[in-house]
């Protein structure tokens, strides 16, 4: 292949995918994409208000909890409003650096996501398996050092990844596949050699959120011997029962992710609508359901939001 133009070196901005078909209805299709959205903002700030007011909240369950709703706050923002800008306003160019820097933040926020789920799945271990220690084990202390440790983690692993882009030509095709930027989906613009691309964004990911799928395999695992040694079938359901809740939130995290995984890498023949919908879950499902997940599950929360909802009403 023959040196590019300077002119190919970086790219003035890329094309954000369109809904095949339904380019004319953007501005109704993108009312439900708002309205999700809104939930989401609303159910994390309920999240974080709520343990922030609540001292019977204020162990490191539930401030991881308020981790993760930040989190999800921050990569729905990243994402959404621009998604919106270019629904209702027909912006689809996204300039270069403007997608690098949403792709920075996709990626890290998503690492730092997956790291506290795994200190989330800790802590239920410690809990039930070490219940006489874990107030020592996990102090609120211990759970800040965590959390800094968390987003450390990610910047450190995904800083390089538009770091490696930026040095690329990229071909006169600038239309992704997404509504937002990723770095597959960057990447395979590239009209160059992307080797170094590709093998270090399968190193991080299996090193961060591979890495961490497996430790919150092998927890839940030792959580499960431990629960078995129970003399009765009530008890170890009652115990168990404390963990529903972050399974239910590891899955709305994971499952998204890996889906969006098996469409990059074995659906190029897929029709672009579903690479649309299963990048539009990756960043909204987990900020939707954790809320509710937690919501419906501790009762604390659920008190001070009927609280809150008989108040307004009033």
């Amino acid at each position: 292949m023959p040196f590019p133009n300077s002119s190919d070196l970086s790219p003035a901005s890329f094309i954000l995918a369109s809904i095949p078909g339904l380019e004319a209805a953007h501005f109704w299709v993108a009312i439900p994409l708002c309205s999700v959205y809104i939930m989401a903002v609303a159910g994390n700030c309920a999240v974080l208000f709520i343990v922030k007011t609540e001292p019977s909240l204020h162990v490191p369950m539930y401030f991881f909890l308020c981790m993760l709703a930040a989190i999800d706050l921050a990569l729905s923002t990243s994402t959404v409003p621009r998604v919106l800008a270019f629904y209702w306003f027909n912006t689809r160019e996204i300039s270069f650096s403007a997608c690098l820097i949403q792709m920075f933040f996709i990626h890290t926020l998503s690492a730092i996501e997956s790291t506290i789920l795994l200190a989330m799945a800790v802590d239920r271990y410690v809990a039930i398996c070490h219940p006489l220690r874990h107030a020592a084990i996990l102090t609120n202390a211990t759970t800040v050092k965590i959390g800094l440790a968390a987003m450390a983690r990610g910047v450190l692993f995904f800083l390089p990844l538009p770091l490696l882009l930026l040095p690329l030509p990229f071909c006169s095709s600038r239309e992704l596949s997404h509504s937002f930027c990723l770095h597959q989906d960057v990447m395979n613009l590239a009209c160059a050699n992307t080797t170094p691309s590709v093998v270090y964004g399968l190193t991080a990911i299996l090193l961060v959120m591979g890495l961490d799928a497996l430790l919150i395999c092998l927890s839940y695992l030792l959580i499960l011997k431990s629960v078995l040694r129970l003399a009765s079938w009530r008890e170890r359901l009652k115990v168990f029962s404390t963990c529903i809740a972050h399974i239910c939130v590891v899955l709305a995290f994971y499952v998204p992710l890996i889906g969006l995984s098996v469409v990059h890498r074995f659906g190029k023949d897929l029709a672009p609508l579903v690479h649309i919908i299963m990048g539009n879950m990756y960043i909204l499902v987990p900020a939707v359901l954790n809320p509710i997940i937690y919501g419906v599950r501790t009762k604390q929360i659920q008190r001070r939001i009927l609280n809150l909802i008989h108040i307004s009403n009033n």
